[in-house]
């Protein structure tokens, strides 16, 4: 059977994009597309591949978002 529980998201916590994605209950592929529009900032240190995502950018991407009834 299927875990439906989320991440908490922790303002001072550092996420992969996995995790980010698992966090919001979004497929990595979306979670891609919101970077690439610029609605999540994220942080590529030098050299790695690795793409990092705080949990203030995921928690400022929520409370920028409208919510929209039948949406």
């Amino acid at each position: 059977m299927m875990s439906t529980s989320k991440l908490a998201i922790e303002s001072n916590a550092v996420y992969s994009r996995q995790e980010a994605a698992e966090a919001l209950g979004v497929s990595l592929s979306t979670l891609k597309r919101l970077i690439k529009k610029g609605h999540l900032r994220v942080s590529k240190p030098d050299g790695m591949r690795r793409v990092l995502i705080t949990g203030d950018s995921i928690l400022g991407m929520l409370s920028d978002t409208v919510v929209e009834r039948g949406a």
